[in-house]
């Protein structure tokens, strides 16, 4: 890893989204622009519910390995429930990541249009209080999100209310993610270099750093958010709709030096999708002469996503 400043990176107040919100959509999307990424603090998320599910992430991967994979859906492509070690593969990757992940999604009315493409979650018998907490985290995920989509609108010089049709019951993740200690000699990072599939990821800060950001000029930089902030990326669902005006920028985990491979590494992104039949179209305003279009043939959320869940190894093809 670079000795580079995490500086680079701005850092935004979604306090300002109410003062000045053209300000902010300017300095949020300018940072989406330059680094598909930007670092934002009073996000609005309350504290004492991120300690608490922090508390219970540790709590859940520290279960018996036998009452972990209780809660795996073999052939459920991991959008619910336990994904053990070592399952998902980056696109293109030689190694397995050395992660296991918990997956918490919308919960839905008996019936819903969106039932067959959007499973019931599942919940573990403990830790005590797992469910609400982490229904509670996903709409306070969800409420911060929509703001920040609502900002990225106007920069756009859209309707600041033009993703809340397009999210509405859409299927966004909320990832609960453990990667183990690791021995000093793997081969591996712990999570290989990718690029999200979804319209924007809020990722909450992990102790152990590791994340990492590959720039345009080929380096690779450091992303450590402040205490308390998020770090937030593009998806490539969102550089797909604004045809790479917004780039949804490659990053891996890295793994940590030699005296801190003995550590476990937490995690918590909320990947915020649009709904399976928002239909990812480019937007009139991201085609020129200069910029023409790379995505003539439209596809809808459910089946671009399909095709990504296949490529990392969670759908069997």
């Amino acid at each position: 890893m670079l000795d580079t400043s995490i500086a680079e990176v701005p850092l935004v107040s979604l306090k300002q989204a109410q003062s000045d919100p053209d300000g902010f959509a300017q300095a949020f999307g300018d940072s989406f622009k330059r680094y598909g990424f930007a670092l934002v603090k009073d996000h609005g998320i309350d504290p004492a519910l991120i300690d608490r599910a922090w508390t219970q992430t540790e709590a859940l991967f520290a279960l018996p390995e036998d009452e972990k994979r209780r809660y795996f859906v073999e052939g459920g492509a991991g959008q619910r429930g336990y994904t053990p070690f070592k399952t998902e593969i980056a696109k293109g990757a030689e190694h397995v990541d050395l992660k296991e992940f918990w997956h918490v999604g919308r919960d839905l009315a008996k019936g819903h249009p969106y039932a067959a493409d959007m499973p019931d979650n599942i919940w573990p018998d403990r830790p005590e209080g797992f469910r609400e907490t982490f229904t509670t985290l996903f709409a306070a995920f969800e409420d911060t999100g929509s703001r920040l989509l609502s900002a990225i609108a106007r920069y756009l010089a859209l309707e600041p209310n033009w993703f809340d049709s397009a999210i509405k019951d859409g299927n966004s993740i909320l990832r609960l993610l453990h990667y183990p200690p690791i021995a000093e000699d793997a081969p591996n990072v712990r999570a290989g270099a990718h690029e999200d599939i979804n319209l924007i990821t809020l990722l909450l800060g992990a102790e152990e750093a590791g994340l990492e950001l590959l720039d345009r000029d080929g380096r690779w930089l450091p992303v450590k958010p402040p205490e308390g902030a998020l770090a937030v990326n593009v998806g490539d669902m969102l550089q797909r709709l604004t045809n790479h005006v917004l780039p949804s920028t490659t990053h891996r985990v890295v793994n940590p030096p030699a005296e801190r491979r003995g550590q476990s590494r937490y995690s918590m992104p909320f990947f915020l999708h649009p709904a399976p039949d928002f239909l990812i179209k480019t937007l009139p305003s991201c085609k020129s002469e200069e910029n023409p279009d790379r995505y003539p043939d439209p596809i809808t959320a459910h089946d671009y996503l399909h095709e990504r869940l296949v490529e990392i190894g969670l759908i069997k093809a």
